[in-house]
């Protein structure tokens, strides 16, 4: 973690990704995009592959693991549908918050800082994620994609975030453990923050933008609470 006198702590609000930030949903993704791609006779991936194949929808999931002479717009939209279903049956099979979590969130609770989800998760798992594993957390707002805004990084959703918290963008930090996520918190004027357990290497939330990386929720507490 860097020196805290290198940023300020300073925030009104606080936004997290979910998968692979609050949550460690990897296999859960990965079993049921494994069965939508071998119902089409497409190779499937390691549960390990999908850490690089998640991030950016549902969509861009299938355009990467698809073989290039079968990747389209119309079997891509056959395999979202086929993954909605599959996912509703698994979606909490092997999903949990990562240790330290639930505490970190509570701790934030009692304070006056705004909490968000800002996910590109399908809007309706995002919810049911957040309800379902977080059941004592009272989020302030809980939003994952939908056909209202462009997925991250475009900032249109964070941006919607900030204004309806009445928070302004540079006392929100975002916090996430993707480049998608690092370049969402640039692209919004938020504050980037990396996190080192999830499913992208330091390197890259470095190399995107990240102000700061956590290796641990207590780390992050530090960061947003000191």
């Amino acid at each position: 973690m860097n020196s805290q006198s290198s940023y300020t702590s300073s925030f009104d609000g606080v936004i997290f990704d979910l998968d692979g930030t609050l949550l460690d949903s990897l296999q859960d993704i990965a079993e049921a995009a494994n069965r939508v791609l071998h119902s089409l006779g497409s190779p499937t991936y390691l549960v390990s592959d999908y850490r690089y194949l998640v991030g950016d929808g549902v969509s861009m999931l299938f355009q990467r693991a698809l073989p290039s002479c079968a990747n389209n717009d119309e079997l891509r939209t056959e395999c979202m549908q086929r993954f909605e279903a599959e996912y509703s049956n698994c979606w909490k099979n092997h999903s949990k918050p990562y240790d330290g979590i639930v505490e970190l969130l509570k701790s934030i609770r009692t304070t006056a800082l705004k909490l968000g989800i800002l996910s590109n998760k399908l809007d309706p798992f995002t919810k049911k994620c957040a309800s379902y594993f977080f059941p004592s957390i009272s989020f302030d707002m809980v939003v994952g994609h939908s056909d209202r805004f462009p997925r991250k990084p475009d900032p249109a959703s964070a941006l919607w975030m900030a204004e309806t918290l009445k928070l302004h963008p540079d006392r929100i930090a975002y916090v996430g453990d993707t480049n998608t996520d690092m370049k969402t918190a640039a692209n919004a004027g938020f504050f980037a923050i990396g996190v080192a357990w999830g499913f992208r290497p330091e390197t890259e939330l470095r190399e995107y933008g990240a102000r700061v990386v956590a290796h641990a929720p207590s780390d992050l507490k530090a960061i947003l609470l000191s």
